[in-house]
């Protein structure tokens, strides 16, 4: 066990010494008759087995509580100097910041809510990375910027999926009598994400990666950065930036990418897809042939807590209960020798 502060415990002992010399000097000077009115027969009466009993119980419990009172000063200037236990340890925390980029086209909802559904135990899972959402379709929206706040996270994740999951199972006809949820809903997937489609059109896989890609903080280098991607490929329109383009952009940020696609892919945008996602270092799965929703996610959160770099870190961890134990069992006793001796 180590001390924070030594200056504080010197103190202590200091003012614990000092209380020491002071009682030792009064104790001195008060020995000898110094006035005031004299007992007669008192010598006689020091020479009963009786007194000279109660005098020993006497001296020993002032001298008890002397010192329960001495130490009550250092356990509190102890408490005060703040001890603590140090080890060295590998600290995997604050490492990794991951951004979910999720293609919102309607072909690719299916895919989607089930990810959705199993990311939430990644997140669970998490101890001090950041998580953002990135949605897409003819225009990019960062949704959640990088967070630890995974309630929030996980509320974000709930409400996509609902999102989804309304726009699939509710007719036009439900859609108008439910109201403002269902309004509530469309618009919060929608907002931002169509951007330009008349001109442009849709599914801009290129420009939603490179978009995720550049929303991760320069200044972090010492991070791993992790894009989780799920698309169909299908592009349909003029992207600003191809999907080997933005590869490209995620290889000069130091961005992995984990893509997953649909089963309806075509043997061409897997191809291309697959391409794209190993050019960053990372992987590509298919939904279905795969592996279950849960093996993929699986899978993507131990590959990319393989590239987080470790490294030792000294950890401090208090040690105040033993202290603050003794300090008031110390003066527990003070109190109760205290109340025996009638001081």
């Amino acid at each position: 066990m180590a001390i924070k502060y030594h200056i504080v415990l010197y103190a202590g002992l200091a003012i614990a010494l000092f209380m020491l010399v002071f009682v030792f000097v009064k104790y001195k000077k008060t020995k000898e008759y110094a006035g005031g009115k004299k007992i007669a027969g008192l010598i006689c009466q020091e020479d009963e087995a009786y007194f000279r009993k109660r005098k020993i119980l006497y001296k020993t419990g002032l001298t008890a509580t002397l010192i329960c009172c001495v130490l009550v000063v250092v356990s509190a200037f102890l408490l005060m100097a703040k001890p603590y236990t140090s080890r060295r340890m590998q600290d995997e925390k604050y490492c990794r910041d991951i951004i979910l980029c999720i293609d919102i086209s309607t072909s690719v909802d299916y895919l989607n809510e089930n990810l959705l559904d199993k990311l939430k135990k990644t997140v669970d899972e998490l101890q001090g990375e950041r998580f953002g959402i990135v949605i897409f379709n003819t225009s990019p929206v960062l949704l959640t910027p990088l967070t630890d706040d995974y309630e929030y996270v996980k509320d974000q994740l709930d409400l996509i999926a609902q999102c989804l999951k309304s726009r699939n199972e509710v007719n036009l006809d439900d859609a108008f009598s439910s109201g403002y949820d269902w309004i509530y809903y469309q618009a919060y997937i929608s907002s931002g994400t169509l951007i330009g489609n008349e001109q442009r059109g849709s599914s801009l896989i290129g420009d939603g990666l490179a978009a995720a890609a550049i929303d991760f903080s320069d200044a972090d280098k010492e991070r791993t950065k992790v894009v989780i991607f799920s698309t169909d490929n299908d592009i349909q329109g003029t992207p600003v930036a191809t999907l080997d383009e933005a590869a490209d952009i995620c290889v000069s940020n130091n961005v992995t990418v984990y893509g997953v696609g649909t089963k309806e892919m075509t043997p061409e945008n897997k191809e291309s897809m697959k391409n794209a996602v190993e050019k960053t270092g990372g992987k590509f799965y298919l939904e279905e042939e795969s592996g279950s929703f849960g093996e993929i996610v699986s899978s993507i959160e131990k590959l990319s807590k393989n590239l987080v770099k470790v490294r030792m870190v000294d950890v401090e961890t208090p040690e105040l209960l033993y202290p603050f134990v003794l300090m008031l069992v110390l003066f527990a006793g003070m109190l109760g020798l205290g109340r025996w001796l009638k001081l």
